[in-house]
């Protein structure tokens, strides 16, 4: 996937890295770590819901802090990326958010965790925008669309991964002892990515000519109503993504698998979700960006529905195949936002985007949470499938925007 040297308009020689594969190995660990965090809590918060005493609004809640608190600091991010770098804040945010799984380890009650995991969540909000960005920029003229590919491909191997494990450390030596390893795990991806990038250049501060540039053209989104009705099917997949996983383990344990399981029938979702990240980018490049979507979603509706109805070991089989539509409709909406935003504005519309749709993953949990203990788990879920369904028309109307989206410029 080697780039060529003839650069877009825009574009400063020195931003774009002289080895890309190595740019894109070092992204794709941070994805691999930061997603891998995230979808911990997954297998944490029925840990947590019994040894705290827990409704199912305070484990949304748990949910919504942490993805909120990301969905915060995505546009900051992008902002600071330009005058500080990628490269910097990209380190310092993953050792934070490690830091924040050491302390939970000791955390004591409610309050406790929803502090750290605003701090951890915090800290995690840098690693989608400026990860996106230095994998795109270093692809700027090469194959970008399939290395993002590989980068969100990443993310749900870490999402298979630190979970499952953080899940037999639980049943062996207790959760405490699990939130803490992950966390030294973290602290030492933040300090490997500093020197890393470093050594390879990558990721520095833009010069002052670029920043007043860049300050020069707003968001860099170059058409707008394409960008609209991706962030808005981005809203429905993310929405309806994080509060099947959050309440998904409490319907398994109510079909009598264990807690200590809980864990690898995660990684049965995620297994799917990675394949369905590779499958569905090459997938959209054959059939289009809509029927892909529109495939994926009306995928996971069913899928969804079928955990809910199916006995045990149904569900269980069920899993990895809704695994590829539920993450798979994201990996073609992401490798669709570098086209539709200018190149020297990327981290910033990068942070936009991720800050809408995390916004909608850090609301949903608590909404959803609120309606289970009035009407049951079970048919929270059913309506979360339902939902999902309202991407169709969204893809639909997504349709002539992407057809008038102009060139690069």
């Amino acid at each position: 996937m080697a780039t060529s040297p003839a650069l877009p308009a825009g574009v400063p020689a020195a931003a774009v890295a002289p080895r890309p594969r190595a740019v894109l190995f070092l992204a794709s660990c941070a994805h691999f770590v930061h997603d891998g965090f995230a979808d911990i809590l997954y297998v944490l918060l029925p840990i947590w819901a019994r040894e705290f005493g827990l409704s199912f609004a305070q484990v949304g809640m748990i949910r919504t802090v942490y993805t909120g608190a990301m969905a915060l600091f995505q546009i900051p991010a992008g902002l600071l990326a330009e005058r500080w770098g990628e490269r910097r804040l990209l380190a310092a945010g993953t050792v934070v958010t490690g830091a924040a799984f050491v302390a939970v380890g000791w955390a004591g009650g409610f309050a406790t965790l929803l502090l750290l995991l605003l701090v951890g969540g915090l800290g995690s909000g840098v690693q989608h925008p400026l990860a996106s960005t230095l994998v795109s920029t270093a692809y700027e003229t090469g194959r970008r669309r399939a290395a993002l590919g590989i980068y969100n491909f990443a993310g749900d191997l870490g999402k298979i991964g630190l979970p499952a494990a953080v899940g037999v450390v639980a049943a062996i030596a207790g959760w405490h002892s699990a939130s803490a390893a992950s966390g030294f795990v973290g602290i030492a991806a933040g300090a490997a990515i500093l020197v890393v990038l470093g050594h390879l250049t990558a990721g520095a501060p833009a010069t002052h000519r670029d920043v007043d540039r860049a300050a020069a053209s707003g968001w860099g989104i170059r058409d707008r109503r394409a960008f609209a009705a991706l962030a808005a099917i981005g809203v429905i997949d993310s929405g309806s993504r994080t509060p099947f996983l959050t309440f998904l383990p409490f319907v398994l344990i109510g079909k009598g698998l264990t807690t200590a399981s809980i864990g690898l029938a995660l990684g049965l979702v995620f297994a799917g979700g990675a394949v369905g990240k590779f499958v569905c980018g090459l997938a959209a490049e054959r059939i289009g960006v809509i029927r892909a979507v529109i495939l994926t979603e009306v995928a996971t509706a069913i899928g969804i529905a079928a955990v809910v109805v199916a006995p045990l070991p149904v569900a269980l089989a069920v899993l990895p195949l809704l695994g590829i539509g539920l993450n798979g409709t994201s990996s073609v909406l992401y490798g669709t936002v570098a086209d539709l935003v200018s190149a020297h504005r990327r981290s910033r519309a990068y942070g936009l985007y991720y800050s809408i749709t995390l916004g909608a993953s850090a609301l949903a949990p608590t909404l959803y949470g609120m309606l289970s203990d009035g009407v049951g788990v079970a048919l929270t879920l059913a309506t979360v499938s339902a939902v999902t369904l309202v991407a169709v028309p969204l893809a639909l109307v997504l349709r002539p925007a992407l057809a008038a989206t102009p060139p690069e410029d």
